[in-house]
């Protein structure tokens, strides 16, 4: 089966997806976007919270095919996605706009632009006639080359939330940061001042073992207030 998305702006085909593949699995292993976390599989966690045409979605849930013609935004597009709404005519869609694949929102470590339209040679494939050319999964060699950080860490820019998040300490072993991040991002966008019942709501779906919830419920206060030129 072919499917034909467009994620954190770039349109995509992907070809010989199975029936049973999900957004997450197409996403990580073809696309080579490993922010959107695997945990529970089960819709239970929201490590793997992705904007589906806008809407926080768990991607283990959603269907391959049920991204056939439409947009997906992850964590690894939030700063590009942020950027796009500060400008007098972006709206929040990223268009055209290319974001990266580091897991930091950054323009490293995502397919390349040229060539990235289809997912069986790019992000992640090789050439040639070897199950990897066959879109099996992301080859070990490709997976030894990603990195936490992009090539110029320099040049990194992250978006409004990602920053309180560290700045808020709300961040320990990371793992559920990506789904929360999705989230959050999602609430400040529909609702610039929301209050703890609003953020509590908005993150009902994400779990965390870590935290506590209160340096979480920190960092949202804290990205909402800036946004609002409050802090």
């Amino acid at each position: 089966m072919r499917v034909n998305l467009t994620v954190n702006g770039r349109a995509l085909r992907a070809d010989d997806v199975w029936e049973g593949e999900s957004l997450l699995y197409l996403l990580r292993e073809r696309l080579g976007l490993p922010g959107s976390k695997n945990a529970c599989e089960q819709g239970e966690c929201g490590s793997c919270t992705v904007r589906l045409d806008g809407v926080p979605v768990c991607a283990c849930l959603v269907a391959a095919g049920q991204a056939e013609g439409r947009e997906v935004l992850t964590v690894e597009g939030l700063a590009e996605f942020a950027r796009g709404r500060e400008r007098p005519s972006g709206r929040g869609e990223l268009g055209s706009q290319a974001a990266g694949a580091d897991g930091l929102g950054n323009a490293n470590g995502g397919a390349d632009a040229a060539g990235a339209d289809r997912l069986g040679s790019a992000a992640g494939h090789t050439d040639g006639d070897g199950p990897e050319a066959r879109g099996s999964g992301t080859p070990l060699d490709t997976a030894r080359r990603w990195s936490a950080r992009p090539a110029d860490p320099g040049a990194a820019q992250l978006a409004p939330v990602q920053r309180a998040f560290l700045d808020a300490g709300a961040v320990q072993c990371g793992f559920c940061t990506p789904g929360l991040l999705v989230a959050a991002d999602e609430l400040l966008e529909r609702c610039p001042r929301p209050s703890d019942a609003d953020i509590r709501e908005a993150l009902s779906g994400n779990l965390c073992r870590c935290t506590g919830y209160e340096k979480i419920m920190d960092a949202v206060r804290l990205a909402a207030a800036r946004q609002n030129g409050e802090a």
